[in-house]
């Protein structure tokens, strides 16, 4: 019996343990901000069946800005639609709300149709050397399955210079391969990771953030995720679950500027990079529409689309695999235009809670020359939404 305890209590011990070393942060719901729609597994872009995600994240030094030298604070995010092991293209299509950026890539996309790579997302001056990784990782994984394609890689940036030394142009072939081959389904890390590392919102600290949405249509059930590198707004106008936040914390835990990085950066200044992936079947006319809601979801949050953000969407559906054929004819499914009114609120509800869950997941992060961010006061919102009655 005695040593039938100590087996009991071993066990219980190992799983609280496992549980620990396992533990993903708090996400926006963990501590009690009510959102609209239902969530798949996940609550993340990895619910869509087949997604993968990979992370390469940098951080190294502190004090002042040395060029080349540091602090960093940077990182890459890869997106695969259909898994670092399935090579096919996937319909897509793209949006930006302001172009103060850049996502590569996309005028073949507006041609052609199809997404026929992962999808990057790194800081704004590493893309070219993630766009070169991608087709060197490419050809070294024997990604084709044909004996001759060129791609264009998708690659997608936004600023984090004010945290991160960006002209020390850290970001190496070697982080976009760490980001692709890490990629995987399941549950996803938040905050300061990957592209998203270095990154600020509204405010306070940003990151990557994701979630997802489970909607039925004509009685089949699809499934709606997002993921997003959240760099944008002005506290002023942080916005949750419909209290003003960032008004009421106007003045609490103001991110401080010891020294400028090459610009000063003002507040509205920064960027936004959403990619939203779908299983439900839609052409990419109808994709190109789902990418135009994402802002809806932005601008409930905050976001303004500043003059100098730079606001670009994506959006893929893994369903009609077998669409692309070099030779012969194809059929595809499509929702009809009258049925995806669902998929364009799911969008808006998945990218508002994104960017929410990118901002309670981000730490506070010091940088170059000791210029900070603060995380976002997880009590403080908890309290004010008390206050407005949304949270009892």
């Amino acid at each position: 019996m005695y040593r039938n305890s100590l087996k009991i209590i071993s066990l219980i011990g190992f799983v609280i343990l496992t549980n620990i070393a396992n533990a993903q942060k708090p996400r926006a719901r963990d501590i009690g901000i009510p959102f609209t729609g239902t969530p798949g597994k996940y609550n993340a872009i990895t619910d869509v069946a087949g997604v993968e995600v990979g992370y390469s994240t940098i951080i190294s030094g502190s004090g002042k800005d040395y060029i080349g030298k540091g602090p960093i604070r940077t990182g890459v995010t890869a997106i695969f639609p259909n898994g670092k092991a399935n090579h096919h293209p996937v319909f897509a299509n793209w949006y930006s709300l302001n172009g103060n950026g850049e996502m590569t890539g996309t005028t073949w996309i507006t041609e052609s149709g199809f997404l026929e790579t992962p999808v990057m997302i790194t800081n704004t001056n590493s893309v070219g050397t993630v766009r070169d990784a991608v087709l060197k990782w490419f050809v070294d994984k024997k990604w084709y399955n044909e004996d001759f394609w060129y791609t264009y890689p998708v690659v997608a940036e936004t600023y984090d210079g004010f945290l991160n030394d960006i002209y020390g142009f850290h970001v190496k072939e070697s982080n976009a391969y760490e980001a692709l081959d890490s990629a995987k389904s399941g549950p996803l890390k938040e905050g300061n990771i990957g592209g998203g590392t270095g990154m600020m919102c509204l405010g306070f600290k940003g990151g990557t953030g994701t979630a997802s949405r489970i909607i039925t249509i004509n009685n089949k059930q699809y499934t709606v995720g997002v993921l997003v590198q959240s760099n944008f707004g002005r506290r002023a106008n942080l916005t949750i679950a419909g209290v003003p936040v960032g008004q009421a914390l106007l003045d609490t835990l103001k991110t401080i500027l010891v020294a400028p990085p090459q610009y000063k950066k003002d507040e509205g200044q920064g960027s936004i990079i959403v990619v939203v992936a779908t299983d439900a079947p839609l052409l990419p006319h109808q994709l190109k529409r789902i990418a135009a809601r994402v802002p809806l979801g932005v601008g409930i949050v905050g976001g303004r689309g500043e003059n100098s953000s730079g606001d670009i969407f994506i959006a893929f559906s893994t369903a009609n695999p077998d669409a692309f054929n070099r030779k012969d004819n194809t059929q595809v499914e499509m929702l009809a235009n009258d049925q995806i009114n669902p998929l364009f609120q799911a969008t808006v509800e998945a990218v508002q809670e994104a960017i929410i869950n990118a901002m309670v997941a981000a730490d506070t992060m010091e940088g170059i020359n000791g210029n900070k961010a603060y995380a976002l006061p997880h009590d403080a919102v908890i309290r004010l939404l008390k206050k407005y009655n949304v949270v009892k």
